[in-house]
């Protein structure tokens, strides 16, 4: 039998990273682990035993046809966990505490958007091929998801699409009637999802039901940890030669504690914008896969809300004769600017040598100067604005 304190739960685990220094002392991460171990309790052999996939798959379960049941979950369900709170807080790193520990045997820990996009709408746009749009695909859906997972682990929980929103109420409304436990991390609270987007008075009884399943736990941390670790860190490297790319890759590092990120996709208005790193918040780009592409300001936009630290691969010297691709950077940098979203970049120049001739020279010299002040480690310290 496995004697080490995660073999007890989070809170033993959570308590052994203090004791070896690896955390310091917080009020609020502690009352989160202790909340997290009563569920951790809670849940120990949990399994709400789901009926067994019928021949065909996930088209198969369409056979059962098995409504959305309107109770919210079986008795006995346990209730999940939301933990909210700004970036750095250690929400993550908590949850990751309880997912490793859980004693149930059917679980998944998963980031909230690749959920949607894999899980939840890819299933579904498969489902309306084969079967035209008459049918209800959540039932079905809510089945396979129910099958796969009795707890599912959601990190960075946010709804900035009309099309997710409208889907989100229906499928957890399901996926409660079926048992299954969620706990999810969110830099927002319940009450402020999706708020101010056109929609919105259709979400609020999804916000209602997670409000009713889930306990809410504002994580008001005394340290934003991951804020910390860039306040002192160098932002711009150059030139954008083997030693700068060096430094990126010990900045994603530092930044994510691993080496590389996992790609993924940001889906607007019916477009896919390619990510080619990501990891909790942090994505990391080439300058060419982000600025040498047809992107416009919707695109950044929603870049910037989505990551709170961007890495940014090999700036080259811009002019007259890349001005697209300068163009594109320049509505990058406002994007980035006006979220504060935190920059590291390998560039030929400093900002102000970036672009220094030609008839729109004079044009970059706002986005050097925004370079410049992002840099700083006062404008480094400010939180991220979704």
């Amino acid at each position: 039998m496995d004697a080490s304190p995660a073999a007890g739960g989070p809170l033993p685990a959570y308590r052994a990273m203090l004791a070896e220094g690896t955390l310091q002392p917080d009020a609020a991460q502690a009352r989160a682990a202790e909340m997290l171990h009563d569920l951790w309790r809670r849940t120990r052999g949990y399994d709400p035993h789901p009926e067994e996939p019928e021949q065909g798959g996930f088209f198969g379960r369409f056979l059962r046809r098995k409504p959305v049941a309107p109770e919210e979950a079986p008795a006995g369900t346990p209730m999940g966990l939301y933990l909210v709170g700004e970036v750095g807080r250690g929400k993550s790193m908590l949850m990751d505490l309880f997912f490793a520990t859980a004693e149930v045997a059917r679980k998944q820990r998963i980031h909230f958007h690749e959920f949607m996009q894999h899980r939840v709408h890819a299933r579904i746009h498969a489902w309306k091929r084969k079967h035209g749009n008459t049918a209800d695909p959540i039932p079905p859906l809510a089945d396979s998801i129910a099958e796969e997972a009795a707890l599912l682990c959601f990190d960075e929980f946010q709804v900035h699409d009309i099309a997710d929103a409208m889907i989100l109420g229906r499928l957890f409304q399901a996926l409660f009637a079926r048992g299954t436990v969620v706990v999810a991390t969110s830099n927002t609270a319940p009450d402020d999802l999706f708020k101010g987007r056109p929609g919105r008075d259709a979400f609020l009884p999804f916000i209602a039901l997670i409000k009713r399943r889930l306990e809410v736990l504002v994580l008001d941390a005394a340290r934003d940890y991951r804020r910390e670790r860039i306040l002192d860190m160098p932002t711009w490297h150059m030139p954008a030669d083997a030693r700068a790319e060096a430094a990126m890759d010990r900045a994603f590092r530092e930044l994510t504690g691993q080496d590389h990120g996992s790609p993924m996709q940001l889906t607007l208005l019916g477009r896919a914008i390619s990510v080619p790193q990501a990891v909790d918040g942090v994505a990391r780009f080439d300058f060419d896969a982000l600025c040498g592409q047809p992107l416009g300001p919707a695109d950044y936009l929603a870049v910037a809300t989505h990551f709170h630290t961007l890495l940014l691969d090999g700036i080259p010297r811009l002019g007259a004769e890349n001005f697209d691709k300068a163009k594109r950077f320049i509505t990058l940098v406002d994007a980035l600017y006006e979220h504060r979203v935190k920059l590291v970049a390998s560039a030929a120049a400093s900002p102000d040598r970036i672009y220094e001739r030609g008839e729109n020279a004079a044009m970059f010299a706002r986005t050097a100067s925004r370079l410049h002040e992002m840099q700083s480690r006062d404008w480094r310290g400010r939180p991220h604005l979704t």
